[in-house]
């Protein structure tokens, strides 16, 4: 891991310096209270246990297996680059542990927070990320973890450098917390300034400069009288058979009145004269996953509307000509508001942007073509993004698992509409005072990146032997790691005691395929039910996982959605059942 070692150093794995931890059974204590810690409970930002749960014996799932205690450090082995990684820092009642973590516990003479630093460095983290095996849940195995290489430094020196890192790591720390208090604060103040526009509170109105400057301005035209020029076009325009539908008229429940000179309508009335101005993408039936192509028109899916921004990461794309021959109506061309129907909250808006040919939506995103003569699409957008509309959005959506905002809905929302000179000064103002705080929450992002990326530095000298002193009189680390190797061989001469033979009555079925447990069941299982039919011992997870990551391409996977998914994994599962075809 390092070439050249400070004197009194030496290489060793991790293994070579941790003892073993007890694996228990907290069924066996059903009404003992037990403090369990889950990989959810890690803030992988700040390397803290965030959150623990207190569960009773009985209660307790089958991952909590682990017997921990104060200066462990539990090491997550799934996902490893997400860095869920803690060190256990006081003692806590009955505390046990996931099978999910390595638990990392050092032995005497060894500075629990030495090797914590130490694992947090990317020379340790890189090369594990490499070893990752399975697909839905790549992970590494313990003995990943404990053949890893360290170096260790002498007993004296660890504690100086644990004290530098300790002191230099907490500046950090509360210089990076300072940061996002402030991107609260920006956050906080783009709320603000949306208020203050649809409030009519952050240029002066047409109605107030009518005042300042007299009869010069007196016949301006009001919101109101605007609509109604508009709405007067639309059916002067219109050359159907059939007698012309008047679009949504807005709700008006629960409504403040709007400031002087503004008035309320619909997106149905300020969209474009077309039959396809307000729609979403096509439903199942004609939009397939059979006619995506790795090139075409691109496919608009949830992921790219973001409040404000178009993205396109992630492109999808359809057949050309299906696309010519079914979705042109479902598409944009420029200059269209994107509305998401769904997500937490509904509503979000940004502008498909000109100049980059068309694009289809897809049936969670709502495209509206807008009237320009009427109001401004940017206008729009940044109304949809506020508050004020989103607690419109999100209060009249419905869904069980996710909230969603229909089309009938979305036609008779509530829009605020001042004159159009009123709007043009509106739009300059938020845009002025957002891209400000944009520039300012880039500024605290650096910092952040700059604070991590300085972090590691400082690891690397720490573990290197530049961060501190050498001292002479420190035993060198090749004594302390004899004495520890001493102290195992004589802990394994020691005569073990008989264990107790179970009777028979209470013996262990064999354990069985997992393949003919699911088969056995109609219905999906949670993986720990799996776990549990198939007779797996606590032990085995390691193994369980490998003969699970085997039939991956028979099994299919339910995983929560919307709500649920914040509740896993405390109060939601995913559930796991076989393809069909390989039922029996």
């Amino acid at each position: 891991m390092h070439e050249e070692l400070p004197r009194g150093w030496i290489k060793t794995t991790l293994g070579e310096v941790c003892s073993p931890v007890e694996t228990i059974r907290p069924e066996d204590s059903p009404h003992t209270k037990f403090t369990y810690f889950d990989i959810s409970g890690i803030d992988n930002e700040r390397n803290l246990i965030a959150e623990t749960k207190t569960l009773t014996g009985q209660s307790a799932p089958t991952r909590a297996r682990q017997a921990v205690r104060k200066d462990d450090i539990l090491f997550s082995t799934v996902r490893t680059y997400l860095r869920k990684i803690a060190r256990v820092e006081c003692d806590y009642p009955n505390p046990i542990a996931s099978t999910g973590f390595t638990v990392i516990r050092p032995v005497e003479g060894v500075s629990s927070q030495f090797l914590f630093f130490q694992i947090l460095s990317e020379e340790f983290l890189q090369p594990l990320h490499a070893l990752q095996t399975g697909t839905s849940y790549p992970a590494v195995r313990n003995r990943d973890v404990f053949a890893q290489p360290i170096v260790l430094a002498p007993a004296g020196e660890q504690k100086r450098i644990v004290m530098k890192l300790d002191a230099a790591f907490s500046r950090m720390a509360n210089g990076e917390s300072a940061a996002k208090r402030a991107h609260e604060r920006l956050r906080r103040y783009r709320v603000a300034v949306l208020k203050a526009a649809f409030e009519g509170q952050l240029v002066p109105t047409e109605a107030e400069l009518s005042r300042q400057y007299g009869a010069s301005n007196a016949k301006l035209e009001t919101g109101e009288v605007l609509l109604h020029r508009i709405l007067k076009a639309r059916r002067e325009k219109w050359k159907g058979k059939a007698k012309h539908k008047e679009p949504a008229v807005p709700s008006t429940i629960d409504l403040q009145k709007p400031p002087e000179g503004w008035t309320l309508a619909s997106p149905d009335q300020l969209s474009k004269f077309d039959d396809n101005a307000i729609c979403a993408g096509p439903f199942g039936t004609i939009f397939k996953a059979k006619d995506f192509r790795p090139t075409g028109v691109p496919i608009i899916f949830l992921r790219h509307v973001v409040a404000g921004r178009y993205l396109t990461d992630k492109p999808g794309f359809m057949d050309k000509q299906k696309w010519e021959e079914s979705f042109r109506p479902y598409s944009v061309f420029g200059g269209e508001l994107l509305i998401t129907k769904l997500g937490e909250p509904p509503g979000v808006c940004a502008i498909y942007p000109e100049g980059i040919g068309p694009a289809m939506v897809t049936p969670d995103i709502i495209k509206f073509a807008v009237h320009e003569a009427a109001v401004l699409p940017k206008f729009l957008m940044h109304y949809f993004n506020s508050e004020k509309a989103r607690q419109f959005s999100t209060g009249v959506a419905f869904g069980m698992t996710r909230l969603r905002l229909t089309l009938p809905i979305f036609r008779e929302m509530p829009v605020p509409l001042p004159p159009f000179a009123e709007q043009t000064r509106i739009v300059a103002e938020v845009e002025r005072r957002l891209l400000a705080a944009d520039r300012l929450a880039a500024t605290l992002e650096q910092h952040i990146v700059q604070s991590r990326s300085a972090r590691q530095s400082l690891l690397r000298e720490a573990f290197s032997g530049r961060l501190v002193a050498q001292t002479l009189n420190d035993e060198p680390a090749s004594v302390l790691l004899k004495r520890i190797c001493a102290v195992r061989e004589a802990e394994a001469l020691k005569p073990k005691g008989k264990r107790m033979l179970k009777s028979k009555s209470k013996s262990r079925v064999g354990r069985r395929p997992l393949l003919d447990v699911l088969q056995e069941h109609k219905n999906p299982m949670t993986p720990e039910q799996l776990f549990r039919e198939a007779g797996f011992e606590p032990s085995q997870v390691d193994l369980f996982y490998r003969e699970l990551t085997s039939l991956r391409d028979r099994l299919q996977e339910k995983k929560p959605e919307g709500s649920e998914a914040k509740l896993w994994p405390h109060r939601a599962d995913v559930l796991l059942q076989l393809k069909k075809g390989y039922e029996k």
